[in-house]
């Protein structure tokens, strides 16, 4: 029995039909379940703007980023938004704060409250150079460590178990008295100190990213480990890195304060808070206790300003 043909055209339009329908419903590279890709940068800057709003509605955030400013202006205009010269202009030895010096004059007649605002310049300039090299070097090391893992993580495991042995401040000591007493040094041995620790915090956040099943993917898809350490894991690991590198602002603070009181530190005649301390702390028995306690109270603010802030941005990250 002879069928009969189908009309050519009537066949071409059905293939047409099914190859349209293909199409439409073959799914799209790179999304599941063949739903249309979501432009990645918008979603990106979506999230950051939110983050933004929720860190805004914290006071903690608030009030550590209006006393971050008011430090920063203060080293940014050093003796030129301070009432008086911080280092040559000498008034009444030991004069109580009053009217006309409000936080009163050192055991040389100079304006305490100068002296104070213009030292926040060498300790916001140390303080965060060593946080950055810090950060950066120990972000580095950190994927190295917990992406390869193997020999690389013993050898430098071992390193920095023994760097983490030795206590903070001799290290530094230690540093500065073989190099000088510069602030290019002190910086350096600031982050020195911190970079064992540094590396520490982002190898643990990298070993708990690589067990997931999104890298186990980009493995198996070949990308290189360079590939997937600085565009996979990086960016998701990036939250503990902001809220490490604020820490480590204030610690530096506190470290560098610490290296100068004792000598090692920045040296005169600067107005560094740590310098002014070791220079007048022993006037407190004679009843002289301004010039120790407010530059004090500077490293104090600054260092909890530090935390409120990394705070904020460590439970917002988390959120």
């Amino acid at each position: 029995m002879n069928l009969p043909l189908p009309d050519p055209s009537t066949v071409s339009g059905l293939l047409e039909t099914e190859a349209e329908a293909a199409v439409v419903d073959a799914p799209v590279a790179g999304s599941p379940g063949g739903t249309p890709p979501v432009d990645m940068r918008a979603e990106r800057r979506q999230a950051r703007r939110e983050r933004m709003r929720l860190l805004l509605r914290r006071p903690g955030f608030i009030v550590g980023s209006a006393l971050l400013l008011f430090w920063l202006v203060c080293a940014i205009g050093g003796d030129r938004i301070t009432p008086f010269d911080p280092i040559n202009d000498f008034e009444l030895p030991n004069t109580r704060p009053g009217a006309d010096h409000v936080m009163g004059t050192d055991q040389l007649g100079r304006d305490v409250l100068s002296r104070v605002m213009a030292g926040a310049r060498d300790v916001l300039i140390a303080a965060p150079a060593a946080a950055v090299v810090s950060v950066a070097v120990g972000t580095f090391l950190g994927l190295l460590m917990g992406y390869y893992r193997g020999w690389i993580d013993e050898v430098l495991g071992r390193i920095i178990e023994a760097l983490l042995s030795i206590p903070v401040v001799l290290v530094g000591l230690l540093i500065v008295s073989s190099l000088g007493a510069s602030r290019i040094v002190v910086a350096g041995a600031v982050a020195v100190l911190f970079t064992p620790i540094v590396t520490r915090t982002v190898r643990a956040a990298v070993i708990a990213e690589a067990q997931l099943d999104y890298i186990t993917s980009a493995r198996l898809r070949g990308e290189s480990g360079l590939f997937v350490m600085t565009r996979e894991i990086l960016p998701n690991v990036s939250g503990a890195i902001v809220v490490e590198f604020t820490v480590r602002i204030g610690y530096a603070v506190f470290t560098i304060a610490t290296l100068t009181f004792l000598g090692a530190g920045i040296q005169p005649p600067s107005p560094d808070w740590g310098l002014q301390i070791s220079d007048t702390y022993r006037l407190i028995q004679a009843g002289h206790w301004w010039p120790t306690l407010f530059p004090a109270m500077a490293i104090a603010s600054l260092v909890i300003a530090t935390n409120l802030v990394a705070d904020s941005i460590e439970t917002v990250s988390a959120a």
